[in-house]
């Protein structure tokens, strides 16, 4: 008898573009690799841009940077603005994160302008790409453009 997949994986097999996202953060914010890749697609053209890195494609890359990334321990992360555009099979999340950093000055939020990417899978929905602006020390105001013509 085959032994059951971990926990997490078997959670995100029927997953939505939400709770894939959720996983994500919630492995980041936990330091938790591998429940952070199983959110991911293990497609080879996955991507990922971190705040002032280069891409990184695939998802041994992606692993790499970020065991680098969560080398002592989980980040916490605030997640606002969230926007969703979907379609069938395909689901875009563009969002403000606020990221909260620690240095010789204590800790302070870093504001970083995400888009995460997700598709929907033989494995159910799956992240395959996420892009991260570098962090500003404000919040990020948002923009939003009114509809022209008033019903």
């Amino acid at each position: 008898m085959a032994a059951a997949p971990p926990k997490h994986q078997t959670a995100a097999l029927m997953a939505t573009p939400d709770d894939i996202e959720a996983q994500f953060y919630e492995a980041f914010q936990h330091g938790d690799i591998d429940q952070l890749m199983a959110a991911w697609s293990d497609d080879d053209e996955i991507v990922c841009v971190l705040p002032g890195s280069p891409r990184f494609v695939g998802p041994q890359a992606i692993r790499t940077a970020f065991e680098a990334l969560l080398a002592h321990g989980g980040v916490p992360v605030r997640l606002q603005q969230v926007r969703r555009i979907a379609q069938a099979g395909a689901a875009v999340h563009h969002l403000v994160a606020g990221v909260e950093l620690r240095n010789d000055k204590g800790v302070h939020t870093a504001w970083v302008i995400v888009t995460n990417v997700y598709l929907k899978t033989d494995k159910g929905w799956r992240l395959v790409a996420h892009h991260a602006s570098p962090g500003t020390e404000n919040e990020a105001p948002e923009v939003i453009e009114m509809p022209s013509i008033l019903h």
